[in-house]
């Protein structure tokens, strides 16, 4: 695969762009997508249909169900003619056998029903992955194309059958008029009459037709988006654009280093900024509103405001009224109602109790609703349980409910011993011994007998799944403000000396000693 052959630019996209994408190769492809996807699916139809002719509903389902095999055939010719080598129809359908071996059976079983088969198929099909390594990269090429494939399939779906139901429309819009008058909807609903099979064979047909149109865009937009991931993962437009600059600059480097030296020795010209003059301020208009000659008219400038004033302060353009007490607002005389508004309100009373009698007549369906809300909110609180688990536990540890059985006690985290059996009696008086001489132990045991009261003294699930950042958190679910400010303190010079290699200043040791007294009074673990 050479970068510099492809047919397209290559450059990250957006997921719907990159569906455009698709869209486009699949036009530029169409003919040798389109015959060979006819030579390969309307000959098994036909078989399919030979064999259950009596059953035209299972022929379309069988059809219907080997769609992943015929996928194959699309993106091999794809995959090829993305980077100029476009096969020829004979060489295609040469390839198919080929092309069908590797997991098909999971294609055609637990994989069937996938909602991102199209966006999977490059993985299985071109990388040759299988087992672990196909779910592990499917797990990172689907961290953020995997819903535009998902809404590819849906959208799909429904275009195939709108696609379908057009064309068996059109179908039956061109039967002649004799064909109609002679049967009947009992008659072609009718499955053991056997009498109409050849018209339900037909309408089945023109469902393989669709697919002919659809099913090699639908791989195509699926081809594109895996392209577009692996464009944005791998930095193909990167490489491609300094593969491009080495070709450039292979034959004309001498000349580049000749003309640079050349513009090295040019002296720049001297520019001379343009003086630019004040601008004078705005001077008065001596004849606008304001001048006194308007002043001295019959009518002035000011009389005329006058004037407008007074008007807009009248009936209709000012309404002003004081009230002084509570009043309802007036209201209108109800005129009697005629005899048809009385015969029409009869006549809503008789619908209203016929809507009531009917809503009577449903109650087991009610019933029914009733009891799956029921069901859908146990799950909801079920669930919400489950999620959070292990905060209930603490919550009921903290409380003092009963518990269920102890789970044996953790002997390590972050590879540090912190059963109580492997703390000395005195742990800050032998941090403050270990200090001068050794400040890696000193601060190890430090963590460690922090570790130990958390487990045992505040009963924290800690596990060896935890991190640091992850203890802290639990630490400052017990809202005890000393036991976090010390443990983030001790975690941050912790993690300084593990993993920075810094050791910690000469007057922490008094600081941390001081606080692990005051905190856990000298006790010994429990």
């Amino acid at each position: 695969m050479r970068l510099t052959d492809a047919s397209v630019a290559i450059r990250p996209r957006s997921p719907w762009e990159a569906l455009d994408l698709g869209v486009l190769l699949a036009r530029r492809h169409a003919g040798l997508l389109l015959a060979s996807w006819a030579l390969v699916t309307v000959p098994i139809f036909a078989l399919l249909c030979l064999l259950l002719w009596d059953y035209p509903g299972w022929a379309i389902f069988a059809f219907w169900w080997l769609k992943p095999a015929y996928e194959r055939l699309p993106l091999h010719i794809l995959a090829r003619a993305l980077f100029g080598d476009t096969p020829s129809l004979k060489q295609a359908l040469k390839a198919l056998p080929g092309l069908l071996r590797p997991q098909l059976l999971a294609s055609l079983t637990w994989r069937r029903f996938s909602a991102t088969r199209s966006f999977d198929l490059p993985v299985l099909q071109l990388e040759g992955l299988s087992g672990q390594a196909r779910s592990q990269r499917l797990v990172v090429l689907g961290q953020r194309d995997a819903g535009a494939a998902s809404w590819l399939t849906v959208v799909g779906m429904h275009l195939e059958m709108a696609l379908w139901l057009g064309l068996v429309s059109l179908f039956y819009l061109l039967l002649p008029a004799q064909i109609e008058l002679d049967w009947s909807w009992q008659s072609l609903a009718n499955a053991a009459a056997g009498e109409w099979l050849w018209l339900e064979h037909l309408s089945n047909l023109l469902y393989v037709l669709a697919l002919i149109v659809w099913e090699p865009v639908y791989v195509a937009c699926g081809f594109t988006l895996y392209l577009n991931r692996r464009t944005a993962l791998e930095g193909w437009d990167i490489e491609l654009v300094f593969r491009q600059l080495r070709q450039r600059l292979t034959g004309v480097a001498y000349a580049l280093l000749l003309g640079c030296g050349l513009l090295l020795l040019q002296a720049p010209a001297p520019v001379m900024a343009a003086e630019i003059g004040s601008c004078p301020l705005p001077q008065e208009d001596p004849i606008g509103p304001e001048a006194p000659r308007l002043l001295k008219q019959p009518l002035s400038s000011q009389a005329a405001q006058h004037s407008i004033e007074q008007l807009l302060d009248q009936p209709p353009f000012e309404h002003r009224e004081t009230v002084t007490r509570w009043r309802f607002g007036e209201q209108e005389q109800a005129a009697e109602p005629s005899e048809e508004q009385l015969a029409g309100l009869l006549e809503l009373l008789e619908k209203f109790f016929k809507l009531a009698e009917f809503w009577n007549r449903i109650d087991a369906v009610a019933l029914f609703f009733e009891a799956l809300l029921w069901a859908a909110l146990l799950g909801l609180v079920a669930l919400l349980v489950w999620r959070y688990r292990q905060w209930l536990g603490v919550f009921a540890g903290r409380l003092g409910l009963p518990q269920r059985a102890a789970t044996p006690p953790i002997r390590q985290l972050f590879g540090l011993e912190v059963t109580p059996q492997s703390l000395p009696a005195d742990v800050a008086g032998t941090v403050e011994q270990l200090w001068a001489e050794q400040p890696r132990a000193a601060l190890g045991l430090l963590y460690r007998a922090l570790l130990s009261r958390l487990l045992d003294d505040y009963r924290l699930p800690l596990n060896s799944a935890h991190t640091e950042r992850e203890v802290l958190s639990l630490v400052e679910d017990l809202e005890h403000s000393e036991l976090s400010s010390f443990s983030q303190a001790l975690t941050l010079h912790w993690q300084n000396l593990a993993y920075g290699h810094r050791l910690p200043p000469d007057e922490l040791r008094q600081t941390l000693c001081q606080d692990w007294r005051r905190l856990f009074d000298g006790r010994a673990p429990l």
